[in-house]
């Protein structure tokens, strides 16, 4: 039986060359060292594509071929003068940076850009036209962090905002959501759709993490787009207790409320308890439970349509599990694998919904009010 998942992984997601640096540049200057692996080096994501491959997971899964976004498709999300830079700094001997001068990409990066942009539109266009009823696209680079004008934070094009803008003007649909459980805030979405009520954007984050001066929750959005911005901070240290409670409370009535066409995910997996760019406490068991609300939401209020985007998470280690156990369950099949790093992570935490926690959540319930 064919499986009714998507699902999207193309070779040059693996060659993205995010350069040596580790974080910054390498420099002699800042005593700065060379390191073999940024850290965003994406063999984190060609690990995720080979567990769900060495499990037998992707024999489940309808494999989609994703082409390269056309101009016209990244213009609905960004500037016409970021795309030309991109694609000039593309063509030096050396490429360039997104945006922000920790976000390199080699030479010839943008064609990897487009085809990650294309795997977005692709994975959309598979599941509004029914060839499946979910999808996943586990594409690189990442995307949530750009902003219309610029690149940032390791992305280069705003793949989840290019789909959501296909899905609007191409698809004709008149609401898309976009659910951002990355543990960075999705300030790339917030930019672009500030002003429209035709796309609801979600963001639950750790507060203050990156960047560190966006995500609050009185940033509501502007004009016809005022309460179509939704931003829940949570404190650091917070796992599947506080995770799931922001679900229950803010995320889910909120989509209840707005009843979608489409919901996108912005799926990143650096809450994760072994993610060295955050501190939260999430276990791949509670990226699962995630998955499911989305799930059964996405059943409830817009027949079904969900498409998970990858993004962030920086733990080669333990990104692939994470994965592993989110795609298992948009597909609804056991592969039997273990999270093989169980045993060490179960008694470390997180399940608990602890008072403060509690409390910046509730905070967030207010912003239900101004969606219809």
């Amino acid at each position: 039986m064919t499986s009714r998942t998507g699902y999207i992984w193309n070779t040059l997601y693996g060659w993205a060359d995010t350069g040596s640096g580790g974080l910054f540049p390498s420099s002699v200057e800042a005593l700065t060292q060379p390191i073999s692996h940024h850290v965003a080096h994406p063999d984190t994501k060609r690990r995720l594509h080979e567990l769900i491959a060495a499990s037998g997971l992707i024999k489940s899964l309808t494999q989609l071929e994703p082409s390269p976004a056309g101009k016209a498709d990244v213009l609905r999300a960004h500037d016409e003068a970021h795309y030309d830079r991109i694609l000039a700094e593309s063509a030096l001997p050396k490429g360039g940076d997104a945006g922000d001068g920790v976000s390199p990409f080699g030479q010839g990066g943008h064609h990897i850009a487009l085809l990650a942009a294309g795997g977005a539109i692709e994975a959309v266009r598979a599941v509004a036209d029914g060839t499946v009823d979910n999808a996943y696209a586990l594409i690189n680079p990442p995307g949530h962090h750009a902003e219309r004008a610029t690149g940032r934070g390791f992305c280069t094009f705003n793949n989840g905002a290019i789909a959501a803008a296909y899905a609007r003007e191409v698809l004709g649909m008149t609401r898309v959501a976009i659910v951002d459980w990355d543990v960075h805030h999705g300030n790339g979405a917030q930019d672009i759709f500030w002003e429209t009520s035709n796309v609801l954007n979600i963001s639950v984050h750790q507060n203050r993490c990156f960047p560190s001066n966006s995500g609050f929750r009185d940033e509501r959005g502007a004009g016809d787009g005022f309460g179509y911005t939704l931003n829940i901070p949570l404190p650091p240290g917070g796992g599947s207790g506080v995770y799931e409670y922001a679900f229950d409370t803010v995320v889910l009535p909120a989509l209840r409320a707005y009843r979608p066409e489409l919901i996108i995910v912005a799926s990143g997996f650096d809450a994760s308890m072994m993610d060295p760019l955050s501190r939260m406490m999430l276990r791949s068991e509670g990226f699962r439970a995630l998955a499911r609300k989305i799930l059964d939401v996405a059943a409830e209020v817009a027949d079904g349509k969900l498409v998970c985007l990858q993004e962030g998470g920086y733990s080669p280690h333990y990104v692939p599990f994470c994965g592993l156990a989110v795609v298992e369950e948009l597909a609804g099949v056991s592969t039997g694998t273990a999270d093989a790093l169980h045993p060490i992570l179960a008694d470390m935490g997180g399940d608990e919904l602890l008072p403060h926690e509690r409390e910046a959540v509730d905070a967030a319930r207010e912003l239900l009010a101004n969606i219809s």
